[in-house]
């Protein structure tokens, strides 16, 4: 079999190394516009979890980390002076030029050609009985199949751009500083013996107020923002010691969620995505080059099983793949929307809860335990510090009402919320003419596109002064974002309406500051006391 590889990224090189490694009549070429040492970014990063598929596979990647990777255990949090640590959390990063070099060399000697500085179309590579699309995000090979692949984009609010530092963090390091014209944040992680990764993020109004929205993004790769490198030199050098920021191509963007209905076509010719030119997930919570490599696994495994029948293998890898792919998308969510909010949570939060929001943005209470008992432990204690009773169980004055735990028993037509003591709280769809204590339901919607119309809603019901806002319907992720702006933006209670919440949930959502209450059945809520 001749596999033309377009792309000589991670993914594509690991590929080649694996389908040589499988099969050394394989005839593999790796086709990469760029030279052999050009290496745009600075880190990658594995956790724990993630790498043992990887290091099944081939050694290449573990000899690497434990030759020039660095590894940590723990999550620090900086913010408003304090310093909070979340352990459990083992991750391994790598320079990704050393990186590189390695795949390189470890393709190299499984016998697969590589070919750099040479840009090719599909026009270029007949004869080959299939070419593997590993050319990025930007893929113009997926371009091409757009129709029959159906690829889509969702465009993040948030903005970020990729330094490095000299300065070097002990772990994954969350660092959020206040500066002038608003609240930045860095992911900074060691990749080497002398440099840090160092992505920083914030939202649109606070770049523009800041004047760093002067930088031409379109000029072709090379160039950095050396006026943003300057500027945030200066907002972080407390926290980096004065230490310098490096640049690697580093201009500002918006993180581009990727998916593609389809990952292959088999006429006119075979053609299959891999990496970034099928998906995308936010860095803060998986890595793309973590996924491409399992791609690679996954599509080496299925033309290794399926070496008769290209049009089989295609299909075993997708539905190999896409499940995992899909579980990181979908965890990647709420973890990139956190980003988009960060500032508001900055001025809201106690730095413990601040932190514990952060950390449960994708997970439980309980998961977060079995993986930090003692962070969870401390956010705990830090509620009873302040409230005197465990999250669910903390009496709530709501003015002319006082309920005494922040649970709320919903009768089954929706309408009337029944504090512990069993009088009824009217809820009602829209302001009521009267102005007695009322509680006002809203409607998430069924997706995000919906969310700036209910905000409008939101905030014209607010003007009304209701005793609290009940949300309702929707996802899990609109529904938390209702109750936050609730609660952040307007200063009103909110009431997390949920049948399906188990208690877990109920203690995440209540302890991270998501809601200030949670409401569901009778039934619900006392299948609750027999798991606890």
């Amino acid at each position: 079999m001749r596999i033309a590889v377009v792309g000589g990224g991670p993914g594509g090189l690991f590929l080649a190394a694996l389908v040589r490694q499988a099969d050394p009549s394989a005839e593999v070429t790796v086709f990469e516009r760029n030279r052999a040492d050009d290496a745009f970014g600075f880190g990658v990063v594995f956790s724990d979890r993630t790498l043992a598929g990887i290091h099944d596979a081939d050694p290449v990647l573990r000899e690497g980390l434990d030759a020039d990777g660095r590894h940590w255990e723990d999550i620090e949090v900086r913010l408003k002076g304090e310093r909070i640590r979340c352990g459990g959390n083992g991750m391994a990063a790598i320079s990704r030029r050393t990186l590189l070099a390695l795949l390189q060399e470890r393709a190299r000697d499984l016998g697969a050609n590589l070919r750099f500085e040479t840009e090719v179309g599909l026009d270029d590579l007949d004869g080959y009985d299939l070419v593997v699309a590993a050319d990025g995000a930007s893929s113009r090979i997926r371009d091409t199949f757009a129709e029959r692949l159906e690829p889509s984009v969702e465009t993040a609010t948030a903005k970020f751009i990729w330094f490095g530092t000299d300065y070097m963090f002990d772990g994954l390091t969350f660092v959020h500083e206040r500066g002038p014209h608003g609240v930045f944040a860095v992911h900074g992680y060691p990749i080497s013996a002398d440099v840090s990764t160092f992505i920083v993020e914030t939202d649109e109004a606070t770049w523009r107020a800041a004047g760093l929205d002067a930088f031409d993004v379109t000029q072709p790769p090379g160039p950095s923002d050396l006026a943003t490198m300057a500027y945030l030199e200066e907002l972080f050098a407390e926290q980096i010691d004065g230490h310098r920021l490096l640049v690697n191509n580093s201009r500002w963007g918006n993180f581009r969620t990727r998916r593609t209905r389809h990952w292959y076509v088999t006429e006119p010719r075979p053609v299959v995505l891999l990496g970034d030119a099928a998906h995308t997930a936010h860095f803060s919570v998986g890595s793309g080059t973590k996924m491409a490599m399992e791609d690679a696994i996954a599509l080496s495994d299925a033309l290794a099983k399926h070496a008769a029948d290209l049009p089989a293998a295609l299909a075993a890898y997708e539905a190999a793949a896409r499940p995992s792919v899909e579980a990181i998308q979908n965890a990647a969510r709420p973890s990139l929307g956190w980003w988009e909010h960060f500032g508001e949570y900055h001025d809201a939060f106690e730095p413990w809860q601040f932190a514990y929001h952060f950390l449960s943005r994708s997970i439980t209470d309980a998961r977060l335990a079995r993986r930090a008992p003692d962070f969870v432990h401390v956010s705990h204690d830090q509620w009873q510090a302040r409230y005197g009773a465990e999250p669910l169980d903390t009496p709530l004055d709501l003015g002319s009402w006082q309920l005494p735990s922040r649970v709320m028993l919903i009768e089954h037509d929706g309408t009337v919320a029944v504090g512990g003591a069993g009088e009824p709280l009217p809820l009602r769809d829209s302001a009521p003419d009267a102005p007695e204590p009322w509680g006002a339901r809203i409607a998430a919607p069924d997706d995000e596109s919906g969310l700036d119309a209910v905000y409008a809603g939101l905030a014209e019901r607010a003007t009304a002064d209701p005793l609290l806002i009940a949300v309702h319907g929707g996802t899990a992720y609109t529904r938390a974002l209702l109750t936050e702006r609730a609660r952040l933006r307007h200063g009103l209670p909110a009431l997390l309406v949920d049948e399906t919440l188990d208690r877990d949930r109920a203690v995440t959502a209540v302890l991270s500051g998501r809601t200030d209450l949670v409401g569901a059945s009778a039934a619900t809520v006392s299948s609750w006391e027999v798991t606890a």
